[in-house]
């Protein structure tokens, strides 16, 4: 039965704008996006799918273009639409990272680095640097490693702090495993990335973990 035969309560973009979108399933949300299924499927039946086709919405958003334009209900166009709101996302998170102070909205930097990071395949070490009053200066990618491992050169760090003039930053870096606890090399390079920083008169007010979904804060968890 094709979705505009279903109770309108049912039906996904209807649903989605009497309840809003937490409303709707991930099969639900993937039909939006579809608009349209293909002959015998229903776009939700499609979107059920593609879910099981990647391993969930993360794995559907990170699809290289090949693979996602071969799937069915896709293609190029689909594609396209897909890549621009997940950058339209992450601008979005952005600009709320940049306007606020990273102290008293910590929820936008940690929603910004899940966003940014929680896709990678491989480990990304990343550092947002900040001004006296913890407004974010720069985001940047410093380091790129393997899918278990990274190396962090604290030298690197404390010169690209000195070259923004930054009074602080946070550290991030993601976990492939989709296990947000930091290791002991973890706890041990932040102390010691801590210490060098300190030096320079530069605090390091956090460092968070993204793992998939999950994301573990170093000053929350008592690890700083």
């Amino acid at each position: 039965m094709a979705i505009r035969d279903w109770p309108e309560d049912a039906r996904p973009r209807e649903k989605l704008l009497k309840q809003g979108a937490a409303a709707l399933t991930d099969a639900e949300l993937v039909a939006v996006f579809l608009r349209t299924g293909v002959p015998g499927k229903s776009a939700v039946d499609l979107g059920r799918e593609l879910i099981e086709r990647f391993g969930g919405l993360g794995g559907l958003c990170r699809a290289d273009r090949q693979s996602a334009c071969a799937a069915p209900g896709v293609g190029e166009a689909k594609y396209a639409l897909l890549q621009a709101i997940m950058e339209m996302a992450r601008r979005t998170l952005d600009e709320a990272m940049q306007t606020g102070d990273a102290l008293t909205s910590p929820n936008a930097v940690r929603d910004y680095l899940r966003l940014t990071l929680r896709n990678k395949e491989y480990e990304v070490f990343c550092c947002v640097f900040l001004d006296a009053q913890n407004r974010v200066i720069a985001v940047e990618e410093l380091f790129r490693g393997t899918l278990t491992q990274t190396s962090v050169y604290p030298r690197e760090i404390v010169k690209r702090a000195l070259a923004h003039n930054a009074a602080a930053l946070i550290l991030a870096h993601n976990h492939p495993s989709g296990v947000a606890e930091p290791s002991h090399a973890d706890r041990i390079l932040t102390r010691q990335l801590a210490d060098a920083l300190a030096l320079v008169d530069i605090r390091v007010l956090d460092h968070f973990i993204v793992a998939g979904a999950s994301s573990l804060s170093f000053m929350e968890a008592g690890h700083l």
